[in-house]
């Protein structure tokens, strides 16, 4: 079956997803620049979210690029995905309004470490269905940073646990591996042609 369907569906998800999370930010009464200290926390998580739902987008699209055609578990392992970006504001929420407080931190972090469990899985699906000899596969190839990223939420986590600015830390520097989107699919098409 076509990918139109999957693309356009995932798109409008996660257009939700930040809108939702940027309805968290309430607007403060007053005029003072004060007024905005109380809001720091929230508007830093919202921040950090914003990065990471556009990094899953930003890759979803290079994915999609690439993707031929799709079949009924693919759209399954996407839904996956999709459900655990769809955690993002209640985790983003609960983490600001709480001042990043050490399970909310640790929280975010597992929600971090489930997205990208089942973008890894929606990646090996897409991989299985075009054939592990296809240009898909060489394209994607086993994909070593994605595997170091749940690594690294783990660990995340963990610290989080130890002190939420030391995991907080750890999903900054994954989002920041993560900031420029995933050049293998675009290396491999244009080597292709």
């Amino acid at each position: 079956m076509g990918k139109n369907r999957i693309e356009a569906f995932s798109d409008g998800v996660i257009a939700i997803i930040i809108t939702i999370m940027v309805l968290e930010l309430k607007v403060p009464h007053g005029s003072s620049l004060d007024v905005l200290l109380p809001l720091l926390p929230v508007l830093m998580s919202y921040v950090l979210s914003f990065l990471y739902v556009g990094i899953y987008w930003n890759n979803h699209h290079h994915l999609f690029h690439a993707t031929k055609h799709v079949a009924g578990n693919i759209l399954w392992y996407n839904l996956h995905l999709l459900f655990w970006l769809s955690l993002f504001p209640f985790a983003t929420a609960w983490m600001g309004e709480n001042h990043f407080a050490t399970y909310p931190v640790a929280l975010y972090g597992c929600v971090l470490m489930m997205a990208a469990i089942a973008y890894y899985f929606l990646v090996r699906a897409l991989i299985h269905h075009h054939g592990h000899q296809s240009e898909f596969a060489v394209a994607f190839g086993r994909d070593t940073k994605g595997k170091l990223s749940i690594v690294a939420y783990l660990v995340g986590v963990v610290l989080s646990c130890v002190h939420p600015w030391l995991g907080l830390a750890m999903y900054f520097a994954v989002a920041l591996s993560w900031f420029i989107p995933d050049r293998r699919v675009e290396k491999h098409s244009a080597s292709a042609e």
